[in-house]
């Protein structure tokens, strides 16, 4: 269980002129196999955050911080949770520089997607790493 990853959905978001980044979780009983995407599971997570940030629209206007690269999916060790998924966070509210937080994502995580969705199409994951 210790190998186990965690599966982090984060948005990129800008409100009222500021970046924001609320993020949801969930621990994996194991591996993702290679190649593989997180599924339903995934889905499942998005969902949830979603809503947390469709509530979050009564305090004002939200904008995709990111385009098609605003609502990521990543995952990480359970030991990263602590030190170095905050940090990222935190940089990435300072500086808004979406490349540098990916880039740091795929070094972080053992895979990184976007999920995007066309027009009357379902779901998609698109791999970044």
């Amino acid at each position: 269980m210790a190998d186990a990853p965690y599966l982090i959905v984060l948005a990129l978001l800008e409100q009222g002129g500021e970046r924001a980044m609320p993020l949801q979780g969930k621990s994996l009983r194991e591996p993702l196999p290679a190649g593989a995407d997180p599924g339903e599971v995934g889905r499942q997570q998005a969902l949830d955050l979603l809503v947390r940030v469709w509530q979050r629209s009564d305090q004002g206007a939200l904008r995709r911080a990111a385009a098609e690269q605003s609502l990521l999916l990543v995952t990480v060790p359970i030991e990263s949770l602590q030190e170095q998924l905050p940090a990222l966070k935190a940089q990435w509210l300072s500086d808004g520089n979406t490349a540098a937080l990916i880039a740091a994502l795929k070094d972080l995580g053992s895979g990184l997607w976007s999920l995007t969705m066309d027009h009357r199409q379902p779901l998609a994951y698109q791999t970044l790493g």
